[in-house]
């Protein structure tokens, strides 16, 4: 019975540790998280969708740039929370995969991406 019982559980227990590493965020809570001092943010675009606009203060590292990509961020403290944004957010959310790959224990990531974030004056 108590096999039983943990064979039901697992997928709960493996579901909710994936939803407690990456988390997206509408543009209000992403803004607010943003402002803090501590705050990592991150355009997964490419340098030419960067150079056309970008959020104020992210550091440009480009996802199809797959050796400076994980070079990159192999040399950030992967325990920092990590805020990161693309055009309307596939490449984010992959970005999000691999990041849990190397070692990060949280992501935020931009909902629809900055597609999303310069619909409205900030």
């Amino acid at each position: 019975m108590i096999k039983i019982f943990f064979f039901f559980l697992l997928p709960f227990f493996i579901f909710s540790q994936e939803d407690n590493f990456y988390e997206i965020l509408n543009k209000e809570n992403f803004k607010e998280n943003i402002s803090r001092k501590d705050a990592l943010l991150f355009d997964v675009r490419t340098t030419e969708e960067f150079n056309l606009g970008h959020i104020k203060g992210a550091i440009n590292i480009d996802f199809y740039d797959k050796k400076l990509f994980i070079e990159f961020f192999n040399k950030i403290k992967k325990s920092k929370p990590i805020y990161i944004y693309c055009r309307s957010g596939n490449r984010s959310k992959k970005t999000s995969e691999i990041l849990k790959k190397i070692g990060f224990s949280k992501v935020y990531d931009l909902e629809g991406g900055y597609k999303n974030w310069i619909i409205s004056n900030n």
